[in-house]
């Protein structure tokens, strides 16, 4: 029969009857552990790009960067005040000084020598004083000499006059006693303009000084000579790092008023970050920034923002551009933003270095 069941034939040679079992295969061991694994994928690659697109909508716009930034420092151009040959050059390029410390000597003999001049003026000064004090006595003297004279010519014409009205003299007499009468009085006039003159010579310059005007301006004269010879020694203003010292030759003449060398003051560096006009919108004073340098790679400054630009660059240059023409094409403007640097670095900071400049601008915003 077709739907018989098998016949097994056994050992013995009978043959028996058996229901047949379809058995299954077990699965693999690693089967289980590779499905939930695929569940996991499945489940977190989209739970991963969820994320990452929720954080990049949350934070969209929250940093403003550039790598338009620099480094800048202070810098002093140290000119001398007096002109003059170079003696002594005590500074080499790069090399770091202290305020106070001697960058160079100018010859100072020519000023000394205008202060040994200003020393003998005030003693000439002094002796001039001297003879205008002996000519203030003479003309008190000569005063006095003019008083008597008016006394004695009065005196003359008095009689002259009254001799004239009895008939005992003669009108040329008369005239000759009226005409020194009127010379006494000239000589009186001219004495007292004379002790004015001498008394305003010695008077003070400065009111309650008690020193004569002449002598003043001389002791005034000195004074400027000693500055002058002070000025010969040029020291450094400030602490600092000296630069652009080509022209501190030995025997070169400078000329006062004109840059000689520059000192960079390293110890207060900041950034210059250029930023375009539509990143500012939420920008801030005090935000916090993130610094990274193209010199030093790895290391990373922390900063904040000090201030926002009056103006954008292109309103500072020398020639600004004037855009009233048919011509003219938008451009995006950048405004200097100067970020200070509140960490400190144990790499050098040198003024121009490229820096790149990342502002959070959540804080404030």
């Amino acid at each position: 029969m077709a739907d018989a069941d098998p016949k097994i034939e056994t050992k013995g040679g009978k043959i028996a009857a058996a229901n047949v079992i379809e058995t299954v295969e077990a699965p693999p061991p690693g089967a289980k552990k590779r499905s939930w694994l695929r569940i996991a994928l499945m489940v977190s690659v989209p739970l991963l790009i969820a994320a990452v697109a929720g954080y990049f909508y949350l934070t969209g716009g929250r940093y403003q960067t550039t790598d338009n930034a620099y480094i800048s420092q202070d810098m002093i151009s140290i000119s001398p005040d007096v002109s003059g040959r170079i003696v002594q050059v005590n500074v080499k390029e790069n090399q770091r000084v202290k305020a106070g410390d001697v960058l160079f000597v100018i010859d100072p003999e020519p000023y000394r020598i205008a202060v040994e001049q200003a020393n003998a003026a005030i003693a000439t000064a002094r002796v001039d004083v001297s003879t205008k004090a002996t000519d203030t006595g003479s003309a008190a003297a000569d005063i006095q000499s003019a008083d008597a004279d008016i006394s004695l010519a009065q005196a003359t014409y008095d009689r002259q006059n009254a001799l004239w009205k009895k008939g005992f003299t003669t009108k040329a007499a008369l005239d000759a006693a009226q005409h020194e009468v009127l010379a006494a009085k000239a000589r009186l006039a001219t004495a007292r303009a004379a002790a004015s003159k001498a008394k305003v010579q010695l008077g003070s310059g400065v009111a309650g000084s008690g020193i004569p005007a002449a002598v003043q301006a001389a002791m005034a004269e000195r004074d400027k000579a000693m500055m002058n010879l002070q000025r010969t020694v040029v020291r450094a203003p400030h602490d600092g790092i000296v630069s652009q010292t080509s022209r501190l030759q030995v025997g070169n003449i400078t000329p006062s008023g004109v840059p000689a060398l520059s000192l960079v003051i390293s110890d207060t560096p900041w950034v210059t970050a250029n930023f375009k006009e539509t990143q500012l919108g939420n920008m801030r004073v005090g935000q916090p920034v993130e610094l990274k340098f193209d010199a030093y790679p790895g290391v990373k400054l922390c900063g904040k923002v000090q201030s926002i630009g009056a103006g954008t660059g292109s309103e500072f240059s020398i020639l600004p551009a004037q855009n009233a023409n048919g011509n003219w094409v938008k451009v995006t403007q950048r405004v200097p933003v100067r970020i200070a640097i509140t960490c400190k670095s144990d790499r050098a900071l040198i003024a121009g270095l490229s820096t790149d400049v990342s502002v959070d601008t959540k804080p404030n915003g």
